[in-house]
Protein backbone atom coordinates (compact mmCIF):
# COMPACT_ATOMS: atom_id res chain seq x y z
CA UNK A 1 0.00 0.00 0.00
CA UNK A 2 1.14 3.31 -0.67
CA UNK A 3 3.43 5.02 1.68
CA UNK A 4 4.65 8.21 3.25
CA UNK A 5 3.62 11.18 5.55
CA UNK A 6 -0.05 12.55 3.93
CA UNK A 7 -1.44 15.73 5.89
CA UNK A 8 -5.46 15.71 6.75
CA UNK A 9 -5.51 17.85 3.19
CA UNK A 10 -4.64 14.34 1.98
CA UNK A 11 -7.18 12.49 3.46
CA UNK A 12 -10.16 14.25 0.64
CA UNK A 13 -8.35 13.27 -2.31
CA UNK A 14 -7.25 10.02 -3.91
CA UNK A 15 -3.54 8.80 -3.40
CA UNK A 16 -1.80 10.29 -6.42
CA UNK A 17 -0.79 7.78 -9.14
CA UNK A 18 1.90 7.63 -12.11
CA UNK A 19 1.81 5.99 -15.16
CA UNK A 20 4.91 3.95 -15.24
CA UNK A 21 6.96 1.41 -17.92
CA UNK A 22 8.37 -1.43 -16.10
CA UNK A 23 11.37 -2.23 -18.35
CA UNK A 24 13.90 -4.90 -18.15
CA UNK A 25 16.41 -6.94 -20.89
CA UNK A 26 15.19 -9.92 -21.54
CA UNK A 27 17.17 -12.35 -19.65
CA UNK A 28 16.16 -10.35 -16.50
CA UNK A 29 12.65 -10.17 -16.84
CA UNK A 30 11.51 -12.97 -14.76
CA UNK A 31 13.75 -11.72 -11.81
CA UNK A 32 12.15 -7.93 -12.39
CA UNK A 33 9.03 -9.44 -12.48
CA UNK A 34 9.33 -11.26 -9.23
CA UNK A 35 10.63 -7.58 -7.60
CA UNK A 36 7.53 -6.09 -8.84
CA UNK A 37 5.13 -8.79 -7.81
CA UNK A 38 7.01 -8.80 -4.43
CA UNK A 39 6.65 -4.79 -3.89
CA UNK A 40 3.29 -5.28 -4.69
CA UNK A 41 2.37 -1.50 -5.58
CA UNK A 42 1.84 -1.61 -9.12
CA UNK A 43 -1.53 -2.63 -10.87
CA UNK A 44 -0.12 -3.67 -14.04
CA UNK A 45 -2.17 -3.40 -17.75
CA UNK A 46 -2.61 -6.77 -19.32
CA UNK A 47 -2.53 -6.46 -23.48
CA UNK A 48 -4.67 -8.46 -25.38
CA UNK A 49 -2.56 -12.18 -26.35
CA UNK A 50 -1.40 -12.42 -29.35
CA UNK A 51 -2.50 -15.04 -31.76
CA UNK A 52 -0.89 -18.39 -30.83
CA UNK A 53 0.44 -16.92 -27.81
CA UNK A 54 0.16 -20.47 -26.09
CA UNK A 55 -0.76 -21.96 -23.16
CA UNK A 56 -0.99 -19.44 -20.03
CA UNK A 57 1.38 -20.33 -17.51
CA UNK A 58 3.47 -22.17 -19.27
CA UNK A 59 5.49 -25.31 -18.15
CA UNK A 60 4.77 -24.15 -14.62
CA UNK A 61 1.00 -24.50 -14.86
CA UNK A 62 1.41 -27.69 -16.50
CA UNK A 63 3.35 -28.92 -13.94
CA UNK A 64 1.01 -27.87 -11.77
CA UNK A 65 -1.72 -29.56 -12.93
CA UNK A 66 0.26 -32.73 -12.45
CA UNK A 67 0.27 -32.56 -8.75
CA UNK A 68 -2.68 -33.93 -7.05
CA UNK A 69 -4.44 -32.45 -3.53
CA UNK A 70 -2.91 -28.87 -4.21
CA UNK A 71 -6.43 -27.56 -1.91
CA UNK A 72 -6.50 -23.69 -2.38
CA UNK A 73 -2.84 -23.14 -3.33
CA UNK A 74 -1.21 -19.10 -2.44
CA UNK A 75 1.07 -18.46 -4.94
CA UNK A 76 4.19 -17.67 -3.65
CA UNK A 77 7.74 -16.74 -5.91
CA UNK A 78 11.38 -17.73 -4.93
CA UNK A 79 13.88 -14.89 -5.20
CA UNK A 80 15.49 -16.64 -8.19
CA UNK A 81 14.75 -18.85 -11.23
CA UNK A 82 13.86 -22.61 -9.86
CA UNK A 83 14.38 -25.53 -11.32
CA UNK A 84 10.55 -26.46 -12.05
CA UNK A 85 10.79 -30.05 -12.30
CA UNK A 86 12.17 -30.25 -8.57
CA UNK A 87 9.37 -28.34 -7.50
CA UNK A 88 7.27 -30.89 -9.05
CA UNK A 89 8.99 -33.67 -7.31
CA UNK A 90 9.17 -31.59 -4.26
CA UNK A 91 5.28 -30.90 -4.24
CA UNK A 92 5.98 -26.69 -3.80
CA UNK A 93 2.45 -25.92 -5.76
CA UNK A 94 3.21 -22.56 -4.56
CA UNK A 95 5.86 -21.93 -5.87
CA UNK A 96 5.16 -23.18 -9.60
CA UNK A 97 1.91 -21.17 -8.81
CA UNK A 98 3.76 -18.48 -8.42
CA UNK A 99 6.13 -18.77 -11.44
CA UNK A 100 3.21 -19.62 -14.04
CA UNK A 101 1.98 -16.56 -13.18
CA UNK A 102 5.06 -14.73 -13.64
CA UNK A 103 5.04 -16.33 -16.92
CA UNK A 104 1.96 -15.12 -17.81
CA UNK A 105 3.13 -11.38 -17.39
CA UNK A 106 6.25 -12.67 -19.13
CA UNK A 107 4.32 -13.54 -22.28
CA UNK A 108 2.15 -10.41 -22.18
CA UNK A 109 5.03 -8.14 -22.17
CA UNK A 110 5.98 -6.14 -25.54
CA UNK A 111 9.40 -7.04 -26.56
CA UNK A 112 11.62 -4.61 -29.16
CA UNK A 113 14.86 -6.60 -29.81
CA UNK A 114 16.68 -7.41 -26.43
CA UNK A 115 14.36 -5.43 -23.82
CA UNK A 116 11.15 -6.58 -22.18
CA UNK A 117 8.23 -3.64 -21.37
CA UNK A 118 4.99 -3.51 -19.81
CA UNK A 119 3.25 -0.59 -18.38
CA UNK A 120 0.56 0.18 -15.34
CA UNK A 121 0.01 2.47 -12.84
CA UNK A 122 1.71 2.91 -9.20
CA UNK A 123 1.53 5.40 -6.48
CA UNK A 124 3.73 8.42 -6.59
CA UNK A 125 5.36 8.22 -3.74
CA UNK A 126 6.08 4.33 -4.23
CA UNK A 127 8.30 5.45 -7.01
CA UNK A 128 11.24 5.65 -6.30
CA UNK A 129 11.32 2.53 -4.20
CA UNK A 130 10.32 0.60 -7.17
CA UNK A 131 12.99 1.84 -9.58
CA UNK A 132 15.86 1.17 -6.90
CA UNK A 133 14.85 -2.62 -6.74
CA UNK A 134 14.45 -3.27 -10.29
CA UNK A 135 17.89 -1.21 -10.89
CA UNK A 136 19.31 -4.58 -9.00
CA UNK A 137 18.58 -6.67 -11.66
CA UNK A 138 19.13 -3.81 -14.61
CA UNK A 139 15.65 -2.76 -14.88
CA UNK A 140 13.70 0.40 -14.72
CA UNK A 141 10.52 1.97 -13.72
CA UNK A 142 10.11 4.42 -16.13
CA UNK A 143 7.20 7.52 -15.14
CA UNK A 144 5.12 7.97 -18.79
CA UNK A 145 3.30 10.62 -19.74
CA UNK A 146 -0.38 9.77 -18.51
CA UNK A 147 -3.10 8.73 -21.95
CA UNK A 148 -5.48 10.91 -22.59
CA UNK A 149 -9.03 10.38 -21.76
CA UNK A 150 -7.88 7.66 -19.48
CA UNK A 151 -7.83 8.20 -15.70
CA UNK A 152 -5.80 6.21 -13.12
CA UNK A 153 -7.43 3.83 -11.04
CA UNK A 154 -8.50 5.25 -7.52
CA UNK A 155 -6.38 4.21 -4.34
CA UNK A 156 -8.32 5.63 -1.55
CA UNK A 157 -6.47 7.81 1.47
CA UNK A 158 -5.73 5.07 3.89
CA UNK A 159 -5.27 7.48 6.64
CA UNK A 160 -7.56 6.42 10.08
CA UNK A 161 -10.47 8.88 9.50
CA UNK A 162 -10.53 7.44 6.49
CA UNK A 163 -10.23 3.52 7.10
CA UNK A 164 -13.00 3.87 10.05
CA UNK A 165 -15.91 5.59 7.68
CA UNK A 166 -14.28 4.07 4.26
CA UNK A 167 -17.36 1.61 4.15
CA UNK A 168 -20.03 4.48 3.78
CA UNK A 169 -18.57 5.58 0.67
CA UNK A 170 -17.19 1.74 -0.61
CA UNK A 171 -20.79 0.68 -0.55
CA UNK A 172 -22.09 3.07 -2.43
CA UNK A 173 -19.15 3.56 -5.54
CA UNK A 174 -15.19 3.64 -6.62
CA UNK A 175 -14.55 7.37 -6.47
CA UNK A 176 -13.58 8.57 -9.28
CA UNK A 177 -9.80 9.50 -9.22
CA UNK A 178 -10.81 13.21 -10.33
CA UNK A 179 -12.79 13.62 -7.13
CA UNK A 180 -12.63 14.69 -3.74
CA UNK A 181 -13.43 11.89 -1.39
CA UNK A 182 -15.74 12.82 1.13
CA UNK A 183 -15.79 9.53 3.52
CA UNK A 184 -14.11 11.38 6.48
CA UNK A 185 -17.20 14.40 5.93
CA UNK A 186 -19.61 11.59 5.01
CA UNK A 187 -18.83 9.25 8.01
CA UNK A 188 -18.87 12.62 10.38
CA UNK A 189 -22.33 13.62 8.71
CA UNK A 190 -23.78 9.78 9.50
CA UNK A 191 -22.74 9.49 13.36
CA UNK A 192 -24.53 12.87 13.63
CA UNK A 193 -27.77 11.55 11.93
CA UNK A 194 -27.50 8.37 13.85
CA UNK A 195 -27.00 9.92 16.93
CA UNK A 196 -30.01 12.39 16.30
CA UNK A 197 -32.53 9.46 15.86
CA UNK A 198 -30.90 7.46 18.82
CA UNK A 199 -30.17 9.71 21.17
CA UNK A 200 -30.43 8.55 24.97
CA UNK A 201 -27.31 7.98 26.93
CA UNK A 202 -28.33 4.78 28.20
CA UNK A 203 -28.83 3.14 24.71
CA UNK A 204 -25.82 4.88 23.84
CA UNK A 205 -23.61 3.46 26.23
CA UNK A 206 -24.89 -0.27 25.48
CA UNK A 207 -24.06 0.29 21.98
CA UNK A 208 -20.62 1.69 22.95
CA UNK A 209 -20.24 -1.26 25.09
CA UNK A 210 -21.28 -3.78 22.42
CA UNK A 211 -18.53 -1.60 20.07
CA UNK A 212 -15.97 -2.47 22.60
CA UNK A 213 -17.03 -6.01 22.34
CA UNK A 214 -16.61 -5.96 19.26
CA UNK A 215 -13.19 -4.66 19.26
CA UNK A 216 -11.19 -6.62 22.46
CA UNK A 217 -13.84 -10.05 22.48
CA UNK A 218 -13.22 -13.17 21.23
CA UNK A 219 -16.61 -14.15 19.86
CA UNK A 220 -16.14 -15.58 16.20
CA UNK A 221 -19.67 -14.43 15.05
CA UNK A 222 -18.33 -10.97 15.82
CA UNK A 223 -15.03 -10.89 14.09
CA UNK A 224 -16.30 -9.59 11.09
CA UNK A 225 -17.42 -6.62 12.28
CA UNK A 226 -14.29 -5.83 13.76
CA UNK A 227 -12.84 -3.91 11.09
CA UNK A 228 -15.93 -1.23 11.76
CA UNK A 229 -15.49 -1.19 15.35
CA UNK A 230 -14.16 2.37 15.73
CA UNK A 231 -17.34 3.31 13.56
CA UNK A 232 -19.66 1.71 15.66
CA UNK A 233 -18.02 3.09 18.91
CA UNK A 234 -17.90 6.90 17.43
CA UNK A 235 -21.94 6.39 16.40
CA UNK A 236 -22.53 5.56 20.02
CA UNK A 237 -20.27 8.47 21.17
CA UNK A 238 -22.97 10.78 19.05
CA UNK A 239 -26.06 9.00 20.58
CA UNK A 240 -25.17 9.70 24.20
CA UNK A 241 -24.24 13.31 22.89
CA UNK A 242 -27.54 13.73 21.70
CA UNK A 243 -29.01 11.75 24.55
CA UNK A 244 -27.74 14.09 27.28
CA UNK A 245 -28.92 17.09 25.09
CA UNK A 246 -32.29 15.55 24.99
CA UNK A 247 -32.27 14.66 28.92
CA UNK A 248 -33.11 10.87 27.55
CA UNK A 249 -31.13 7.93 29.38
CA UNK A 250 -33.30 4.97 29.09
CA UNK A 251 -35.71 7.42 28.75
CA UNK A 252 -37.38 10.10 30.52
CA UNK A 253 -36.01 8.46 33.89
CA UNK A 254 -34.45 12.11 34.98
CA UNK A 255 -30.63 10.60 35.65
CA UNK A 256 -29.35 12.68 33.37
CA UNK A 257 -30.72 16.85 33.06
CA UNK A 258 -32.48 18.18 29.77
CA UNK A 259 -29.40 20.37 28.34
CA UNK A 260 -31.37 21.60 24.83
CA UNK A 261 -34.69 19.79 24.61
CA UNK A 262 -37.26 16.48 25.46
CA UNK A 263 -38.11 15.77 22.07
CA UNK A 264 -41.74 15.04 23.12
CA UNK A 265 -42.17 18.24 24.94
CA UNK A 266 -40.98 20.58 21.88
CA UNK A 267 -41.59 18.29 18.53
CA UNK A 268 -41.83 21.48 16.39
CA UNK A 269 -38.62 22.48 17.44
CA UNK A 270 -36.94 19.21 16.70
CA UNK A 271 -38.64 19.22 13.31
CA UNK A 272 -37.20 22.48 12.58
CA UNK A 273 -33.60 21.85 13.75
CA UNK A 274 -33.35 18.77 12.00
CA UNK A 275 -35.24 20.34 8.22
CA UNK A 276 -31.88 23.25 9.26
CA UNK A 277 -29.20 20.57 9.80
CA UNK A 278 -30.49 18.81 6.54
CA UNK A 279 -30.13 21.99 4.63
CA UNK A 280 -26.90 22.84 6.51
CA UNK A 281 -25.85 18.80 5.05
CA UNK A 282 -27.08 19.60 1.45
CA UNK A 283 -25.01 22.69 0.85
CA UNK A 284 -22.03 21.29 2.10
CA UNK A 285 -22.66 18.00 -1.03
CA UNK A 286 -23.46 20.89 -3.45
CA UNK A 287 -20.21 22.65 -2.80
CA UNK A 288 -18.31 19.13 -2.96
CA UNK A 289 -20.65 18.28 -6.31
CA UNK A 290 -19.48 21.72 -8.15
CA UNK A 291 -15.92 21.31 -7.03
CA UNK A 292 -16.36 17.27 -8.32
CA UNK A 293 -17.48 18.68 -11.82
CA UNK A 294 -14.66 20.87 -12.12
CA UNK A 295 -12.39 18.35 -11.58
CA UNK A 296 -14.05 15.83 -13.84
CA UNK A 297 -14.54 18.00 -17.04
CA UNK A 298 -13.64 22.31 -16.24
CA UNK A 299 -15.88 24.79 -16.12
CA UNK A 300 -18.42 23.85 -19.03
CA UNK A 301 -19.58 20.94 -16.79
CA UNK A 302 -19.63 22.60 -13.77
CA UNK A 303 -21.48 25.45 -14.82
CA UNK A 304 -24.75 23.57 -16.27
CA UNK A 305 -24.63 20.18 -14.05
CA UNK A 306 -28.01 20.40 -11.88
CA UNK A 307 -25.06 19.22 -9.30
CA UNK A 308 -22.87 22.31 -10.24
CA UNK A 309 -23.40 25.38 -10.40
CA UNK A 310 -26.96 25.79 -11.82
CA UNK A 311 -28.66 23.18 -8.69
CA UNK A 312 -26.51 25.53 -6.31
CA UNK A 313 -27.94 28.51 -7.56
CA UNK A 314 -31.63 26.91 -7.17
CA UNK A 315 -30.92 25.47 -3.83
CA UNK A 316 -29.50 29.09 -2.62
CA UNK A 317 -32.64 30.82 -4.01
CA UNK A 318 -34.49 28.37 -2.43
CA UNK A 319 -32.49 29.15 1.03
CA UNK A 320 -32.57 33.26 0.29
CA UNK A 321 -36.92 32.68 -0.24
CA UNK A 322 -37.03 31.13 2.86
CA UNK A 323 -35.25 33.25 4.35
CA UNK A 324 -37.04 36.45 2.89
CA UNK A 325 -40.09 35.19 4.00
CA UNK A 326 -39.29 35.32 7.54
CA UNK A 327 -37.98 38.38 7.34
CA UNK A 328 -40.62 40.06 5.33
CA UNK A 329 -38.18 41.55 3.19
CA UNK A 330 -38.96 42.55 -0.99
CA UNK A 331 -35.01 43.14 -1.47
CA UNK A 332 -34.19 39.04 -0.37
CA UNK A 333 -36.94 38.29 -2.35
CA UNK A 334 -36.19 39.76 -5.30
CA UNK A 335 -32.38 38.50 -4.87
CA UNK A 336 -34.15 34.76 -4.49
CA UNK A 337 -35.56 35.23 -7.68
CA UNK A 338 -32.96 36.46 -9.42
CA UNK A 339 -31.13 33.54 -8.41
CA UNK A 340 -33.68 31.19 -9.38
CA UNK A 341 -34.23 32.22 -13.06
CA UNK A 342 -30.54 32.35 -13.50
CA UNK A 343 -30.14 28.83 -11.58
CA UNK A 344 -33.16 27.81 -13.79
CA UNK A 345 -32.04 28.68 -17.15
CA UNK A 346 -28.40 27.24 -16.40
CA UNK A 347 -30.20 23.88 -15.28
CA UNK A 348 -32.42 24.10 -18.24
CA UNK A 349 -29.51 24.44 -20.89
CA UNK A 350 -27.44 21.52 -19.54
CA UNK A 351 -30.65 19.54 -19.37
CA UNK A 352 -31.37 19.99 -23.09
CA UNK A 353 -27.85 19.69 -23.65
CA UNK A 354 -27.48 16.41 -22.45
CA UNK A 355 -30.99 15.55 -24.05
CA UNK A 356 -29.92 15.72 -27.64
CA UNK A 357 -31.64 19.24 -28.67
CA UNK A 358 -34.80 19.25 -30.87
CA UNK A 359 -38.54 19.52 -29.93
CA UNK A 360 -38.44 16.00 -28.61
CA UNK A 361 -35.30 17.09 -26.25
CA UNK A 362 -36.68 20.18 -25.32
CA UNK A 363 -39.42 18.62 -23.57
CA UNK A 364 -38.16 16.15 -21.93
CA UNK A 365 -35.34 19.55 -20.68
CA UNK A 366 -38.37 20.94 -19.18
CA UNK A 367 -39.84 17.89 -17.33
CA UNK A 368 -36.83 17.26 -16.07
CA UNK A 369 -36.78 21.01 -15.06
CA UNK A 370 -39.29 20.44 -13.11
CA UNK A 371 -38.42 16.85 -11.51
CA UNK A 372 -35.42 18.85 -10.93
CA UNK A 373 -36.88 21.50 -8.68
CA UNK A 374 -39.48 19.43 -6.89
CA UNK A 375 -36.76 17.19 -5.66
CA UNK A 376 -35.33 20.34 -4.27
CA UNK A 377 -37.51 20.71 -2.02
CA UNK A 378 -38.54 16.74 -0.93
CA UNK A 379 -34.88 16.80 -0.15
CA UNK A 380 -34.74 19.45 2.40
CA UNK A 381 -38.16 17.99 3.89
CA UNK A 382 -36.67 14.40 3.97
CA UNK A 383 -34.46 15.01 6.82
CA UNK A 384 -37.49 15.91 9.00
CA UNK A 385 -37.16 11.83 9.62
CA UNK A 386 -34.32 12.90 12.08
CA UNK A 387 -36.72 14.54 13.95
CA UNK A 388 -39.51 12.10 13.21
CA UNK A 389 -37.25 8.84 14.15
CA UNK A 390 -35.47 10.72 16.87
CA UNK A 391 -39.41 11.11 18.67
CA UNK A 392 -40.23 7.80 17.66
CA UNK A 393 -37.34 6.81 19.68
CA UNK A 394 -37.98 8.74 22.89
CA UNK A 395 -41.58 7.99 22.74
CA UNK A 396 -40.57 4.03 22.81
CA UNK A 397 -38.17 4.64 25.39
CA UNK A 398 -40.95 6.46 27.46
CA UNK A 399 -43.53 3.75 27.18
CA UNK A 400 -41.11 1.25 28.35
CA UNK A 401 -40.04 3.06 31.31
CA UNK A 402 -43.96 4.03 32.00
CA UNK A 403 -44.55 0.38 31.82
CA UNK A 404 -41.54 -0.07 34.36
CA UNK A 405 -42.49 1.97 37.22
CA UNK A 406 -46.24 1.05 36.95
CA UNK A 407 -45.30 -2.14 37.51
CA UNK A 408 -42.90 -1.07 40.25
CA UNK A 409 -45.40 0.79 42.07
CA UNK A 410 -47.75 -2.04 41.51
CA UNK A 411 -46.34 -3.80 44.20
CA UNK A 412 -46.25 -8.04 44.30
CA UNK A 413 -45.68 -10.05 41.62
CA UNK A 414 -46.12 -7.16 39.41
CA UNK A 415 -42.99 -5.45 40.98
CA UNK A 416 -40.99 -8.65 40.47
CA UNK A 417 -41.87 -8.43 36.83
CA UNK A 418 -41.13 -5.00 36.86
CA UNK A 419 -37.00 -5.62 35.89
CA UNK A 420 -38.02 -8.05 33.34
CA UNK A 421 -39.91 -5.40 31.37
CA UNK A 422 -37.30 -2.78 31.70
CA UNK A 423 -34.74 -5.54 29.77
CA UNK A 424 -37.46 -6.68 27.95
CA UNK A 425 -38.75 -3.03 26.72
CA UNK A 426 -34.77 -1.71 26.53
CA UNK A 427 -33.38 -4.82 24.28
CA UNK A 428 -36.27 -4.08 21.62
CA UNK A 429 -35.93 -0.39 21.72
CA UNK A 430 -31.85 -0.91 21.11
CA UNK A 431 -32.38 -3.23 18.33
CA UNK A 432 -35.32 -2.24 16.52
CA UNK A 433 -34.59 1.66 17.01
CA UNK A 434 -31.02 0.88 16.51
CA UNK A 435 -31.85 -0.60 13.19
CA UNK A 436 -34.31 1.99 12.10
CA UNK A 437 -31.55 4.97 12.76
CA UNK A 438 -28.79 3.10 10.91
CA UNK A 439 -30.91 2.65 7.78
CA UNK A 440 -32.58 6.18 7.36
CA UNK A 441 -29.22 7.67 8.00
CA UNK A 442 -27.64 5.45 5.19
CA UNK A 443 -30.95 6.33 3.40
CA UNK A 444 -29.95 10.15 3.62
CA UNK A 445 -26.39 9.74 2.77
CA UNK A 446 -27.24 7.46 -0.59
CA UNK A 447 -30.60 9.40 -1.61
CA UNK A 448 -29.94 13.25 -0.64
CA UNK A 449 -26.41 14.06 -0.46
CA UNK A 450 -24.21 11.34 -2.47
CA UNK A 451 -26.31 11.83 -5.50
CA UNK A 452 -24.97 15.53 -5.74
CA UNK A 453 -21.53 14.56 -5.07
CA UNK A 454 -21.00 11.58 -7.33
CA UNK A 455 -21.80 11.70 -10.92
CA UNK A 456 -18.98 9.23 -12.06
CA UNK A 457 -17.59 5.85 -10.89
CA UNK A 458 -14.22 5.18 -10.58
CA UNK A 459 -12.42 1.75 -10.83
CA UNK A 460 -10.78 0.48 -7.73
CA UNK A 461 -6.76 0.09 -7.80
CA UNK A 462 -5.24 -3.81 -7.70
CA UNK A 463 -1.61 -3.98 -7.53
CA UNK A 464 -0.37 -7.47 -8.26
CA UNK A 465 1.08 -8.98 -5.79
CA UNK A 466 2.67 -12.40 -4.74
CA UNK A 467 5.29 -12.70 -1.68
CA UNK A 468 8.96 -13.54 -2.16
CA UNK A 469 10.43 -15.92 -0.24
CA UNK A 470 13.26 -18.24 0.38
CA UNK A 471 12.91 -20.59 -2.29
CA UNK A 472 15.71 -23.17 -4.68
CA UNK A 473 17.99 -21.03 -6.37
CA UNK A 474 18.37 -21.39 -10.13
CA UNK A 475 21.25 -23.55 -10.18
CA UNK A 476 24.88 -22.64 -12.08
CA UNK A 477 25.37 -20.14 -14.13
CA UNK A 478 22.06 -18.01 -13.20
CA UNK A 479 22.80 -14.49 -11.75
CA UNK A 480 20.44 -12.26 -11.12
CA UNK A 481 23.30 -8.78 -10.90
CA UNK A 482 22.98 -6.00 -13.26
CA UNK A 483 24.88 -5.86 -15.77
CA UNK A 484 25.50 -9.55 -16.50
CA UNK A 485 24.04 -11.43 -19.56
CA UNK A 486 23.46 -15.38 -18.35
CA UNK A 487 21.09 -16.84 -20.51
CA UNK A 488 17.48 -16.60 -20.45
CA UNK A 489 15.56 -18.30 -17.93
CA UNK A 490 12.99 -20.77 -19.65
CA UNK A 491 9.84 -17.94 -18.47
CA UNK A 492 12.02 -15.26 -20.67
CA UNK A 493 12.53 -17.14 -23.62
CA UNK A 494 8.80 -18.18 -23.61
CA UNK A 495 7.35 -14.18 -22.72
CA UNK A 496 9.90 -13.26 -25.58
CA UNK A 497 8.76 -16.29 -28.25
CA UNK A 498 5.38 -15.40 -27.76
CA UNK A 499 5.47 -11.35 -28.82
CA UNK A 500 8.10 -11.80 -31.29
Amino acid sequence: MPSGSRGWRDELVPVPMTRVGIVAPVWTLRDALARVADAGVVELDRPEPATGSGEPGGEAARRLRHLRDTGSVTPAIAAEAPDLAALERTGRADLLAGEAELADWAAAAEVRGQVAGLVGWVPSSELPRLADRLAEVGAAAVPLRRPRGVDPPTAPPTGPARRTFAPLVDAYTVVPYRNLDPSVLAGLAYVVMFGAMFGDVGHGALLLGGALAVRFGRWRRLARLRPHWLFIAVAAVAAIGFGLAYGECFGPTGLVPVLWLRPTDDPVALLLAAVGFGAVLLAGAYALGFINRIREGGWARALYAPSGLAGSMLFVAGGVGVGAWFAGSTALLATAGALAAVGLGLSYAGLLAGSGGGAAGAAQAAIELVDLVVRLGANVVSFARLAAFGLTHAVLAAVVWDATTGLWHAGGAAAAAAPVMFLAGTAVAVGLEGLVAAVQALRLEYYELFSRVFQLSGRPYRPWHIRLVDGPSAGPGRSPVAGSHPEPSAIDKEGAGRWR
